[in-house]
């Protein structure tokens, strides 16, 4: 099959690096190795972070003069006729302009991995994004979900032909680096005691979600200063400064790492003893995925799709969203626990090569998909 794929947050070859861009370039990559041709669609945009109803009409706008030009194309024949679209991630800051329209006026089945609903954006300055993701579900053929607890307000707004189904996230499987060598590694790079535990951060640092998180994880951790540990916080961004404030009364524990190649991201991954993340309002978050693969028992925020990825009490703990004291606590259990600590650690691979790999996700998606074609035909 050939797929138009577009993903109107960030397409897949986005500069600035992301947990979104990188499961938005894992779908491609399993898409193809289900056999299939991917196209990417259009790299439009279409985010408003601030509610400008001015700037979201002139996306839209923009969206219908894109959609005459795809569809005069593949009449014409100056490009491939899809037999699917594909749409990755659309919610009410970044709805789908383009992918609706084109699948109606190709005939071609529309399919949406991970969309969210919020009505209380309705009436507001999101109500034509909101609406624009209710009309995009209600086209949709299928609708994947990595997160199950959007499905309560996703289900409802689709067709009655449609199908909601929920594909765990997932990575390309890649060769742990040797936890010693990396740990000796990072001790000579960072200053780091070896035989003092390494908790590991790993998040950009944008104003917002993130440094709301690193705000839960300063909060928590030093109620901890009573216990030996360091934290090597992997990011950067224009949040940096808010974060360092917030992290000041631990600045004596803290190794700031900034951004890593995956190479050496990997590296930190099999040196640390624990990831700690709060997750605020995360979906699910890609480090605590690349972290769960690496082996690294965690501690993270009980939000969104969290759970689906960290198996409380088996693979790490989860903690009320946003509550430092029970975070803290929670880190405190397996800090002083290392034999837990390493059996979490089995835990974690043993899952993830199980439920979590590239090769499953293709398998799941061509099942979903290929019926969806056939029956379009």
């Amino acid at each position: 099959m050939r797929i138009a794929f577009h993903a109107p947050l960030k397409p897949p070859d986005a500069i600035r690096p992301s947990g979104d861009r990188r499961m938005a370039r894992l779908l491609v990559r399993a898409l193809e190795g289900a056999g299939h041709t991917v196209d990417l669609a259009s790299r439009l945009r279409t985010r408003d972070a601030q509610g400008d109803v001015v700037r979201q009409a002139r996306i839209a706008a923009l969206g219908e003069r894109l959609v005459a030009r795809y569809v005069g194309a593949v009449v014409d024949g100056r490009r491939p006729r899809p037999d699917l679209w594909f749409t990755y991630h659309l919610y009410y800051k970044a709805p789908d302009r383009i992918g609706p329209a084109v699948a109606g006026a190709l005939s071609i089945p529309y399919v949406v991995a991970e969309a969210s609903v919020a009505h209380k954006r309705a009436g507001g300055p999101w109500d034509s994004g909101h609406r624009a993701v209710l009309d995009a579900l209600g086209r949709a053929a299928l609708v994947i979900g990595f997160n199950n607890r959007d499905a309560a307000l996703v289900g409802p707004t689709l067709g009655d032909d449609a199908r909601y189904v929920h594909l765990r996230p997932f990575l390309n499987s890649v060769a742990t680096p040797e936890r010693e060598a990396s740990r000796q590694t990072w001790a000579d790079r960072s200053g780091l005691d070896r035989d003092v535990p390494w908790l590991l951060a790993v998040g950009m640092m944008r104003p917002g979600d993130k440094t709301a998180s690193y705000q839960v994880l300063g909060g928590a951790l030093a109620r901890l200063v009573d216990r030996p540990w360091r934290l090597l916080v992997v990011g950067d961004g224009d949040g940096r400064p808010a974060v360092a404030a917030t992290l000041a009364p631990i600045a004596d524990r803290v190794h700031w790492a900034g951004v890593l190649a995956p190479d050496a991201l990997a590296e930190v991954y099999a040196a640390g003893d624990l990831f700690v993340w709060p997750a605020i309002r995360e979906a699910y978050g890609m480090a605590l995925l690349e972290a769960q693969a690496a082996g690294l028992p965690a501690v993270a925020g009980d939000v969104g799709g969290v759970s689906g990825i960290l198996r409380d009490g088996i693979t790490g703990l989860l903690a009320p969203e946003g509550d430092a004291r029970a975070f803290a606590d929670r880190v405190a259990q397996l800090l002083d626990d290392p034999v837990r600590r390493r059996e979490m650690s089995i835990a974690a691979r043993r899952v993830m090569a199980a439920e979590h790999t590239l090769d499953g996700a293709a398998a799941t998606l061509d099942d979903w998909l290929r019926p969806l074609v056939r029956a379009g035909a």
